[in-house]
């Protein structure tokens, strides 16, 4: 079993940062890979970046590639998700994700809100 939790989300302006944070629990030896995703509301869950357990290898959604940087903590237990330029359509409700062999695992998510 694995267990996340995300942190960092809120309010910010067009233009802004923001940095998420999720911490890993439980089997943390049997993750291959982990990512971001987000959820706006009437809109279906997307894929915004993942990164292999090496942490040698990321992929990002088009839509973020230049502005946001996902980066795993030296005891891979934590994962980041470093967001630049934001945009108003950056809003949404980012997820954590751990993949097994055996399955995918969900953190309960983070708002993440840019307005003006």
């Amino acid at each position: 079993q694995v267990q996340l939790v995300e942190s960092g989300g809120g309010l910010v302006q067009p233009g802004g940062s923001l940095r998420l944070s999720c911490a890993a629990s439980g089997s943390i030896s049997s993750i291959n890979t982990m990512g971001w995703y987000r959820q706006a509301p009437g809109n279906q869950r997307e894929l915004v970046a993942t990164i292999l357990n090496s942490g040698d290898i990321a992929n990002y959604a088009d839509s973020v590639k230049g502005r946001f940087t996902i980066s795993r903590g030296n005891a891979k237990r934590t994962l980041y998700l470093q967001m630049n330029n934001l945009k108003l359509e950056d809003t949404a409700l980012y997820y954590c994700q751990a993949r097994t062999i055996f399955r995918a695992y969900w953190g309960q998510g983070t708002q993440v809100t840019v307005s003006s």
